[in-house]
């Protein structure tokens, strides 16, 4: 079975959010099963910083509709975007 390698682009509520802080929780949602790779912050404009992770996981957990929700949900996340999902 394939993994999926997934890009994902998280947009902090507000400009004062302490992303590292963000990240931290951020890991104790992602689903069990699902792997953490590198992390990165973007400029985005005006002061704005986004967190860019890369997550993977097996093809058999399906797609990233559940990532998206656990993350959504905590506190300071504005939005999140799947930038790129591929196999490998």
């Amino acid at each position: 079975m394939a993994r999926v390698v997934m890009t994902l682009r998280i947009m902090p509520d507000e400009v004062e959010v302490d992303l590292d802080d963000l990240l931290e929780r951020i890991k104790t949602v992602i689903p069990e099963g699902t792997d953490l790779g590198a992390t990165e912050t973007q400029s985005i404009a005006f002061g704005l910083t986004a967190l860019r992770m890369n997550l993977s996981r097996d093809e058999s957990m399906g797609g990233t509709d559940d990532i998206e929700a656990a993350i959504t949900a905590v506190e300071g996340v504005s939005q999140v975007e799947v930038e790129r999902v591929s196999r490998m």
